[in-house]
This record gives C-alpha cells, structure tokens and sequence, in this order.
C-alpha cells in the first residue's frame, strides 16, 4: 500500500510540495479491508501536512502583503528623488519618526540615500544604486507573492483531492462489509469493528 502512495505522489508542484493521490479506483490502493485502516492513516497524515502548509504560506502571504507596498513607497520616494536636478529648489515635506509622529524636513537635491535593511541597520547608497536594489526587492517580493498564492491554491486542490479519497475509500469499505455480510447470510458485524468516516 505504502508503495503505491509513494508512486502517485512522486510528481510535484514548482515550488517541491507533492500532488495527493487521486484515487480513482480504490482497488488500486487496497487489495482487502485488513490495508484500509493504514491507507486511511496515510491520507489523514497527509491531509495534516498540507494543513501545516497551508498556515505556513498564509503567514508568509500576509507578510509580503505588508512588505511590497512598503518597497513600492520607498521605491517611488528613491525615484523623485533621482528626477530632482542638481540646484533645484529644496523640498518641504513631513517624515515618519514613529506611528503617531511626524517631523517637517528641508530636503535638498541629493545623490544618496539610506535604506533600512533590517535588524536595526541602515546603509547609504547613491540614489541609482538605491533604485536598482529596491527594484529588484520588489520585484522578488512581488514574485514570491504570486508563489505564495499558487502555493494555496493548489494545496487546497491537494487537501480536497484527499478528503474525496478518504470518502471513497470509506464507501468502498461499506460496500463489502455489507457484501460480507450478504455472504456471511446476514450476521450483524461485531460493534468493534464498526467504523466512523474521519472528518465527517
């Protein structure tokens, strides 16, 4: 059983993360009743670790949600900045210091700026320089955006791929042990070994 979960879950999406097992035909998975109860663990297993994903990625999108407005803001301040030509007229303006403050600011013609990296630090770069880089972090931010988009669509295709084979593979189960029952003229099944469907 394990084997064949292993063969239809080989291919997978740009970004590494495993196509589900369709299951069309549950003969193709499990040969008795006695192998339901592991490809029934397996499918769940799978369905928690495309779950865990999904909330990964969600966290991620919703960071870069934040993140590419802030790039596209700076980046049009860099690129005012590089139209000024050199004696024009100094610029009156207002900066952020924090949240709820603000400072007024004189800012003259210039050719270089600072950018924030992160953790605290700040580098000067020209303002072609600066342009460049921020144009390029916007756009791997803009790229990973779409990644991260893809990504959840095509893990909740996965999850719900797995939720319609457990389903199947639950009915397939009902199906003989009603057709055992048939042969076995009609005896109640033991109340042990009655099964609920997962999820349902």
């Amino acid at each position: 059983m394990s084997t064949k979960l292993q063969n239809k879950d080989a291919a997978t999406n740009a970004r590494g993360i495993p196509f589900a097992p369709f299951v069309d035909k549950v003969e193709d998975y499990v040969s008795s009743r006695a192998e339901v109860d592991g490809t029934m663990k397996s499918f769940q297993e799978m369905i928690s670790k495309y779950q865990f994903m999904e909330v990964n990625t969600q966290r991620r999108a919703a960071g870069l949600k934040e993140k590419v407005p802030d790039i596209q803001k700076t980046l049009d301040m860099v690129q005012f900045l590089h139209s000024r030509k050199p004696g024009s007229e100094p610029l009156e303006t207002t900066f952020e210091l924090n949240d709820t403050l603000y400072a007024k600011a004189t800012i003259p013609p210039t050719d270089e700026v600072y950018l924030w990296l992160g953790a605290n630090v700040m580098l000067a770069y020209p303002v072609a320089e600066a342009e460049t880089l921020l144009e390029s972090k916007l756009a791997t931010a803009q790229q990973s955006l779409e990644n991260c988009e893809e990504d959840l669509d095509f893990l909740r295709e996965q999850i719900t791929t797995l939720e319609v084979a457990t389903a199947r593979l639950y009915n397939w189960e009902v199906t003989m042990k009603r057709k055992e029952k048939a042969d076995n003229g009609g005896d109640e099944e033991p109340t042990d070994q009655k099964r609920t469907l997962p999820n349902g």
